[in-house]
């Protein structure tokens, strides 16, 4: 019992799903510096960098965004990136870093600061 209710503890926090091109667009709109992640399911490094995406949600005051590469191939066509885990840095909506390959936390909080 404990195991399901550690999955929904309020203690835990999922980094935010963008899920669409509208809602991308208006994320970037809104201003301040945003990190998005692109990922794809079946990448294990980005399995294994989930978890910092999700604490770097938590605490920082940056927005911090997950994109799906594969169900959002627009959007990543749109900013080049042709691999995954892939990390964009924009700030007030133009691209200010992008980060290529799994990252520590530390030089993925530099690129949000």
């Amino acid at each position: 019992m404990s195991d399901t209710t550690t999955a929904t503890d309020d203690t835990t926090t999922e980094a935010p799903h963008v899920e669409s091109e509208d809602s991308f667009e208006q994320l970037l709109s809104e201003g301040g510096r945003v990190l998005v992640d692109f990922y794809a399911d079946w990448c294990s490094p980005c399995q294994l960098i989930a978890p910092t995406i999700d604490d770097l949600a938590a605490e920082s005051d940056a927005t911090v965004v997950k994109l799906n590469a594969e169900t959002l191939p627009q959007i990543a066509a749109q900013y080049d990136v042709s691999s995954v885990p892939t990390f964009l840095v924009f700030d007030d909506g133009e691209l200010d870093t992008r980060l290529v390959d799994i990252k520590e936390k530390k030089t993925l909080e530099s690129a949000i600061q």
